[in-house]
């Protein structure tokens, strides 16, 4: 059995991304909370003493790269084992070669688990006994939720690390690295990266390190083809040839961010949810922060919607809440759902013009006086003075309702609330009206 990223051809080809793979904890970038210095799991391996772990994160996010760091760091024995190419035959034949070593050097096994949650129960507890006899140190990596996935006993023996996706600006260091890297990636070579097809390659791999990589090398390779020297500049047009597809004229920070955004706020407010869905997917594709759209639909559903739907700030709420749990690929499924409900719903802006209204009120008049029936007055000397006093309250009155004054004195009688006749907001229309008359 071959060692973790051990090649059985060594004069074959390897990708560039495996080439790149860090050596060391220095050359890891990103997840500083887990590999930071002083950090649990950088003081583990620096330290020689590896126990147990499991590699939660998202694709790209650095786990094999971490194992690789381990296998090439930690005084031991490491294998790699795939819960897609392998079983429980497998697992003994590592096991028998783990005794085998610990007797022949002493020294302990590593044994790297990749997408352990593809492993069903009995599988797991396969891997059990030998964890607990030390046996092997456990790595396991995944992209789904352990506690889900992985079997109680196993996971109460490991450590669980907690990956982030890796940032736009890890991204920007990683290609940077590969481009400069004489031993391993381009450095022999000279070639310029245009901004803009700089920005694309690390905005299609959708926080993928891996995938980024290989669409650089897709394209330094189409171009090693039409150019005999090392030296050329990759445009725009190279990257979306060697993707065969279009960048998404789309700046987060300029017009055109706030152009589709309006696009879409619109495209709810006059109710068409094909067009929201549309400009959404404009967004999206092109990269924007799906929580940046789950945002403004949260507050579209109270500025433009309102009373008339009351469930609507709940429905923008859930997708918002269940993108943060979903994350992508999926994560646009329910913040679709929500866009097509935010746009079919009855529209109300009354609440937030009521707001408005009282808010002119407060500026134009300033701080005036609360009401003396309507203080509070939790002392003797309070209620002497009158706080409280005159005080009715409505739940003591038939319908529990009763006329009372509960704005100053100076704008009594004001209305700032006018609800409309749209959806539910019409029922508080018919209760307002009898209240006020």
């Amino acid at each position: 059995m071959l060692d973790l990223f051990e090649h059985p051809d060594k004069e074959g080809y390897t990708p560039l991304a495996d080439q790149m793979r860090p050596r060391t904890v220095e050359e890891l970038v990103g997840q500083d909370h887990i590999l930071g210095p002083g950090m649990p799991l950088r003081v583990s391996i620096e330290s020689n003493s590896i126990p147990s772990i499991i590699l939660w994160g998202p694709p790209g996010s650095g786990k094999t790269s971490i194992a690789a760091v381990i296998a090439k760091t930690v005084d031991a024995h490491f294998h790699w084992f795939s819960a897609v190419l392998s079983g429980v035959k497998e697992l003994r034949n590592v096991i028998d070669i783990a005794k085998k070593q610990r007797r022949m050097t002493g020294k302990k096994t590593i044994l790297f688990v990749d997408e352990i949650h593809r492993f069903n129960k009995a599988q797991q507890d396969a891997f059990l006994p030998h964890v607990e006899q030390g046996t092997i140190t456990l790595v396991g990596a995944t992209t789904e939720n352990p506690s889900f996935e992985v079997i109680s006993p196993l996971l109460s023996r490991a450590k669980v690390y907690v990956l982030n996706p890796i940032t736009e600006d890890n991204l920007n260091e990683i290609l940077s690295r590969t481009l400069n890297d004489n031993e391993r990636g381009f450095g022999e070579w000279d070639i310029a990266l245009d901004d803009d097809a700089r920005e694309f390659i690390i905005r299609s791999s959708d926080g993928d390190a891996r995938r980024m990589i290989n669409t650089l090398e897709i394209v330094v390779d189409m171009k090693k083809t039409t150019d005999d020297n090392k030296s050329f500049t990759v445009a725009l047009a190279d990257v979306e040839g060697a993707l065969q597809r279009k960048s998404l004229s789309y700046d987060k920070l300029g017009e055109e961010h706030y152009n589709i955004i309006s696009a879409f706020i619109k495209s709810m407010r006059g109710s068409n949810p094909d067009a929201a869905l549309y400009w959404m997917a404009r967004m999206l594709e092109a990269g924007e922060e799906p929580l940046f759209v789950a945002r403004r639909m949260v507050i579209f559903a109270s500025e433009d919607i309102g009373n008339a739907d009351p469930q609507a700030i709940q429905v923008a709420i859930s997708a918002m809440q269940a993108f943060d749990f979903v994350g992508m690929p999926e994560g646009w499924i329910p913040l679709a759902q929500a866009a097509t409900y935010l746009a079919a719903a009855p529209k109300s802006k009354s609440s937030y013009r009521g707001y408005m209204h009282a808010k002119k009120a407060v500026n134009d008049h300033g701080t005036l006086p609360v009401p003396m029936h309507l203080r509070n007055a939790p002392t003797r000397l309070m209620e002497d003075l009158g706080y409280a006093e005159g005080y009715k309250d409505p739940q003591r009155h038939k319908g529990n309702y009763v006329e009372q004054q509960y704005l100053p004195d100076k704008l009594s009688g004001t209305i700032y609330y006018e609800p409309t006749e749209n959806g539910y907001e019409r029922h508080i229309s018919e209760r307002l009206k009898k209240y006020r008359k």
